[in-house]
């Protein structure tokens, strides 16, 4: 057996070499794929217990093999069930994807390589077209993702991979526009697809909140996301981020919302710690009124 490196007692060939980097593309690739969605906390905490098992079996550890190892046959089947159609998509993504085609495999790789210093988006576009649509009362959805394209859910709609700017947006959201119905997903300094469906929100909302707003909600409950809605029928300006919504703000309002939520992406535990109390607060108050 030719050896391509020896580390003490450890012998490893140029095959086993092979095997770690592709399974290291893979795991990328799946966590690329996964990332801005509820899903990759699931993944993330199955593969945490799938490298535990590994080793407490190395370790020749039968009781806690045992245990871990029932837990890792029902865990699959749980992780099929509730997210079938997480996996459906992906799927679909893959037999898709072809990325030795038309030298896609170089542009990925460069993609990748330079992903980590990508722009921000420039949000005057969106703060200004948002601005003609809740004048001329216009109806329209924008998920703002500063660390993920998503997707998911872009492939629930029509890819567009354009360059973003007002007019282009108020094109899309036309009336008589075939991409109005539905989101538009913007990542960086792009409009990533059109026409998207998004998972809509199982709590009760006030009377007045349409299919776009509840769409919104639900988006922003389950992905780090921020959203933009905007009333067709009062031309008000929404936004929605960690499932809490900001209703009826201006578009001074806005820029400064999404400036905050590009410069601090993850809210610290103290702050989430307060909107969780602010949520009970307002669920409190409703009751006792």
């Amino acid at each position: 057996m030719i050896l391509a490196i020896q580390i003490g007692f450890l012998d490893i060939s140029w095959k086993d070499a092979l095997d770690i980097l592709l399974v290291t593309i893979l795991l990328t690739q799946v966590y690329k794929l996964m990332k801005g969605s509820v899903a990759i906390k699931v993944f993330v905490g199955f593969l945490s217990i799938y490298l535990i098992y590994l080793v407490v079996s190395a370790l020749q550890m039968e009781l806690l093999s045992s245990i871990l190892g029932q837990f890792m046959g029902v865990g699959v089947l749980a992780v099929i069930i509730l997210f079938q159609q997480e996996i459906r998509k992906f799927l679909l993504l893959v037999g898709r994807t072809n990325i030795f085609e038309d030298g896609k495999f170089f542009k990925n790789v460069r993609f990748w390589s330079q992903n980590g210093n990508a722009r921000r988006a420039n949000i005057t576009p969106i703060v200004e077209a948002v601005k003609s649509l809740a004048g001329s009362n216009t109806g329209a959805l924008i998920v703002l993702s500063h660390d993920s394209p998503l997707k998911f859910y872009a492939e629930s709609g029509d890819a567009m991979d354009s360059l973003l700017s007002k007019r282009l947006l108020l094109a899309i959201f036309n009336k008589y526009s075939p991409l109005h119905d539905g989101a538009v997903i913007v990542h960086k300094d792009r409009i990533v697809a059109a026409r998207c469906i998004l998972p809509v929100t199982e709590r009760d909302v006030p009377a007045q909140y349409g299919l776009r707003h509840r769409a919104g909600l639900g988006m922003s409950e389950n992905t780090e996301t921020f959203i933009i809605v905007v009333s067709e029928e009062t031309g008000q300006i929404s936004a929605m981020q960690d499932g809490v919504t900001m209703h009826n703000i201006s578009a001074q309002e806005l820029r400064r919302h999404i400036n905050k939520y590009l410069n601090e992406p993850k809210d610290s535990k103290k702050e989430k710690e307060k909107k969780e109390e602010s949520k009970v607060e307002v669920t409190v108050k409703e009751e006792v009124a």
